[in-house]
């Protein structure tokens, strides 16, 4: 008799957006895994330079070393149109 073996999906996503099951599509929960791996993860802080900032809510972040709060992105502390201003101020030399 052949052993039986368990089938697992190739490429299944898990994580948060396992909690969908087989709903919504392979894209749609693979984005959203991404976007709250982002989210739920620790950043840089812009005023003691150290890996602290947690969200506290939609676009309230805060340092959990030196209490600093601020708004950001819904999902990220810098979104990418700040980032492009930074840039453009510091070419500029304001």
């Amino acid at each position: 008799m052949a052993s039986k073996s368990k089938n697992v999906a190739k490429g299944r996503v898990t994580g948060s957006a396992g909690r969908f099951g087989p709903r919504y599509g392979r894209f749609c929960r693979k984005m959203v895994n991404e976007s709250e791996k982002i989210s739920r993860a620790k950043h840089l802080c812009p005023m003691c330079d150290t890996i602290a900032v947690k969200r506290v809510g939609t676009g309230i972040w805060e340092c959990k070393k030196c209490g600093y709060k601020y708004a950001g992105g819904a999902y990220v502390p810098q979104t990418p149109g700040l980032k492009v201003v930074l840039r453009a101020i510091e070419t500029k030399g304001v």
